[in-house]
């Protein structure tokens, strides 16, 4: 990698912290139910070529049985996540490489990251292998730390350091010979907004087991003051948008759900629903039937479902489906398997026309997704994975900045809201949602605008620490 500008960083040190969160209700992801959750947090020391030296830091929730589906037992696939995590401390510390964080988090992931991630399965059963996703999601705080340190040491919003004046090179060396024609001479500062807006439209996640109805409600449900059936969320809140969780291996289950929250949604004036099936459909037929009997019984509904989002397995690489049976019926969205540009490339290949993405599996790969996508005339949206603390911030500010279909999604709330009490003493508008909209007006300063020093938090003791 070319180095030349003296605003060229590298690490030179790296603290790891494990934060344990509690959910008030669980939270059903696919065929597992979440009731608790462990979070990542990163310290990145950086220097420049004259030494100077800056901290950023970076968050991601390890969410187990998102990225890693498995009948092996929580435990063992939680231990395995942190393990990695420690790992990676001690990788990204030695990486020998300098530049802008871009350009570094691209070359760690290829030469740091993926040799780490084939040592740890050389080492496991082949019944146990711990998927790519889950390995990028670890990766994603030390990337997103990587992105803040340099904002942090420049003293300017990250946001505005993604252009030719900071980056050494242009969007055609992340893309490769095949893409140089289209991306020479662009950054992806050409693909973010000008002026990102304070305020976006919040999604609220109906989950598989949440309570919709009073006749739903088992006695055992906290009394925290905070609500727990979906019209005092709605009411509350002045929510406009609903995503809703579904089974996809239970066709009446579905499509009872989709109209019971669909009739929910009428009441209230809600605006817009979504529909996420977690991967387990296995063929396009099931998603066609359903949206074709809620075309035909429930129109109304049917109208406002803006997007279906990643009904199928993930792994298109070794299941190419062909879906452009679905998108000719709803906007399909990739969540699961927009794992980077590639996978989004192979996608749009196959029949999908929009991409969910998510800082967790990196800043770096989301802003090359989002800018890879925008050109080849795909959908955005910012999909949750119920982040809390300041997992929160970078994800609101992913929403902001690239432009999505409709606002983003954020759960947190909902399911650990007490967890982040401590951020949203100094961000109230980033932790709750208000008239249907989070407010992002009070990220401000360098890096990506924490206002750490106004954060009263006590970490507990540092995972590993690092330095050269």
């Amino acid at each position: 990698m070319a180095q030349g500008k003296p605003t060229d960083i590298e690490v030179t040190a790296t603290r790891l912290y494990f934060l344990p969160i509690q959910n008030r209700v669980p939270l059903k992801f696919g065929p597992e139910t979440v009731t608790s959750v462990t979070c990542a947090r990163v310290c990145l020391t950086v220097a420049d070529v004259d030494g100077k030296r800056a901290e950023g830091w970076g968050e991601t929730p390890l969410s187990v049985q998102w990225v890693w589906p498995s009948t092996l037992p929580y435990e063992s696939r939680h231990a395995a996540l942190k393990e990695f995590c420690l790992s990676l401390a001690e990788a990204w510390t030695n990486f020998e490489a300098r530049g802008h964080p871009m350009e570094v988090g691209h070359e760690f992931q290829e030469r740091g990251l993926r040799p780490l991630w084939s040592r740890c399965n050389a080492k496991r059963a082949a019944d146990q292998q711990m998927p790519w996703l889950a390995a990028l999601v670890c990766c994603s705080a030390f990337d997103l730390a990587l992105h803040d340190a340099f904002g942090v040491l420049h003293r300017v919003s990250t946001y505005q350091t993604y252009s030719r004046e900071h980056m050494n090179h242009d969007l055609a060396w992340f893309f490769g010979a095949d893409e140089a024609d289209v991306f020479r001479q662009r950054y992806p500062a050409d693909f973010l907004a000008a002026d990102p807006p304070a305020s976006l439209p919040a999604w609220h996640l109906v989950g598989g087991v949440d309570a919709i109805d009073a006749s739903e409600l088992t006695g055992k449900e906290p009394k925290d003051g905070y609500p727990v059936l979906l019209t005092d969320w709605i009411q509350r809140d002045g929510l406009k948008c609903l995503k809703i969780k579904l089974r996809g291996n239970d066709a009446e289950w579905d499509f009872k759900r989709i109209v019971a929250v669909g009739k929910i949604s009428i009441t209230n004036r809600v605006d817009w629903l979504t529909a996420d099936f977690n991967c387990t459909v296995q063929d396009p037929a099931y998603v066609n039937a359903m949206l074709d009997r809620l075309r035909d019984e429930q129109p109304r509904i049917y109208g406002m479902i803006l997007y279906v989002e990643q009904p199928f397995p993930y792994d298109l690489e070794e299941r190419r489906m062909d879906v452009h049976s679905v998108s000719a019926r709803k906007p399909l969205f990739l969540d699961e398997s927009a794992h980077d540009w590639g996978m989004v490339k192979l996608g749009r290949e196959l029949g999908w026309t929009g991409v969910a993405l998510k800082t967790c599996k990196t800043q770096t790969g989301a802003l090359l997704a989002a800018c890879w996508a925008k050109t080849h005339g795909m959908t955005l949206m910012v999909q949750d994975l119920t982040n809390p603390m300041l997992a929160q911030i970078t994800h609101l500010l992913l929403a902001a900045n690239v432009g999505t279909i409709m606002g983003v999604e954020t759960n947190s709330m909902q399911f650990y809201p007490e967890a982040s009490r401590p951020e949203r003493e100094a961000h109230p508008g980033i932790y709750q949602r208000r008239g249907g909209q989070v407010d992002l007006s009070s990220v401000r300063g360098p890096g990506f605008g924490y206002r750490l020093a106004e954060i009263q938090r006590e970490l507990p003791e540092t995972a590993i620490s690092c330095s050269r």
